[in-house]
């Protein structure tokens, strides 16, 4: 009768032993997981912040792009002018 008995109480801790590691085992995965999914939240984040402002500009950025064109512009004008006079085409 001890022989049974002994056998049921040692399944019994054996079982009860391995849930009680796989809640540990489940924790440490879903900890590990929130810290995977936070850190890449807040990299999501830094590059959405990244796209956005690159995507809007402001007037002065508007502005300076602006002129750029307009100094390109006048420069292949002016090039184009000379190219002219010397007799060739632009």
């Amino acid at each position: 009768m001890t022989k049974p008995f002994s056998r049921a109480a040692a399944l019994i801790v054996l079982v009860a032993g391995s849930l009680m590691l796989q809640g540990c085992l489940v924790g440490a995965v879903v900890g590990t997981t929130g810290a995977v999914v936070g850190g890449t939240a807040k990299a999501t984040g830094a590059v959405i912040g990244a796209g956005v402002d690159a995507v809007t500009t402001s007037d002065e950025e508007t502005r300076a792009r602006r002129e750029r064109e307009e100094r390109t512009e006048r420069r292949r004008q002016e090039r184009c002018e000379a190219r002219a006079r010397q007799g060739k085409s632009c």
